[in-house]
């Protein structure tokens, strides 16, 4: 009987040792541009866009005032849409795909004195999410605790919002953002306006965030780009995807009037390398 065990156990063994793993399936892009082309008022905006983001990744968009970095997070959600080419976010067409994305605008249409608690800005954004009508259910509640907690808002959850500072500000309506429990993060220069200390702190925040979710943001702050994100769209009618390394140029350097860490264009269209100047 013991030596019966043990062949069938042997057996077992080899068996398993023969199981042939599965092939690891390639990860689907959160996002694919395909050929996109974009005009406003017959003025070309976007032309001939390809790139992917893949999820979990951390991407940031630079590029000059007006060459169309808006209005690739614009495309992304489905509030506009291409002339030429395909957009699709999680597989889908971007307007199906909304609710798994969270955003926060550039210029947030929010009016700082209006009488409103920050607890109740976060709420906002289980708008949609929940249930068509009524007040806002203990999920609800419960889900914007944890995005206040997410952003180290949560001691000011009963403050008004007009009391609060910049970054501070900021970083409720990131948390109103995180409300809708997206697994795409969508942000229009969160850390404009912001003194080194404070971005510093938000930028620490959004670098925990992107270890479970993907993040792309628009941003003009390069020491911002080439410390934390894995991954940059540089937008100048095209996009030209590089990866992100510490770079002082002196280009740069005679640009601004000082040094910065820069984004190195590593390979370009012309094959050329040198740091990204846009402004």
């Amino acid at each position: 009987m013991v030596s019966h065990q043990l062949s069938f156990s042997m057996n077992l063994s080899a068996a398993r040792s023969r199981r042939i793993r599965k092939p690891t399936l390639p990860e689907r892009p959160v996002i694919e541009f395909e050929d996109v082309s974009f005009t406003f008022n017959r003025h070309p905006v976007l032309e001939a866009v390809n790139f992917s983001v893949k999820e979990r990744e951390f991407v940031s968009i630079v590029g000059p005032n007006g060459s169309g970095k808006t209005t690739l997070l614009k495309l992304m959600l489905g509030l506009i849409h291409p002339q030429a080419g395909s957009v699709r976010v999680f597989g889908d067409r971007p307007e199906h795909a909304r609710r798994r994305i969270g955003y926060m605008p550039q210029h947030a249409h929010l009016d700082p004195q209006f009488p409103v608690d920050v607890m109740s800005v976060v709420l906002m954004g289980r708008l949609g999410h929940s249930r068509s009508f009524g007040p806002y259910t203990r999920v609800d509640k419960e889900i914007a605790r944890n995005a206040l907690r997410q952003m180290d808002m949560w001691e000011r959850r009963k403050s008004h919002f007009s009391a609060l500072s910049g970054g501070q500000r900021q970083r409720v309506l990131i948390a109103r953002a995180l409300a809708t429990r997206p697994e795409l993060l969508l942000l229009d220069e969160p850390t404009a306006g912001l003194d080194l200390a404070v971005e510093t702190e938000l930028s620490e925040l959004l670098h925990s965030l992107a270890e479970h979710l993907t993040i792309i943001l628009v941003s003009h702050d390069f020491a911002f780009v080439s410390r934390y994100v894995n991954r940059v769209l540089c937008v100048k009618r095209t996009v030209v995807a590089h990866p992100t390394s510490e770079v002082v140029g002196e280009t740069i350097t005679r640009l601004y009037g000082s040094s910065l860490k820069m984004v190195r264009h590593d390979k370009t269209n012309s094959g050329a390398s040198g740091p990204c100047a846009h402004s």
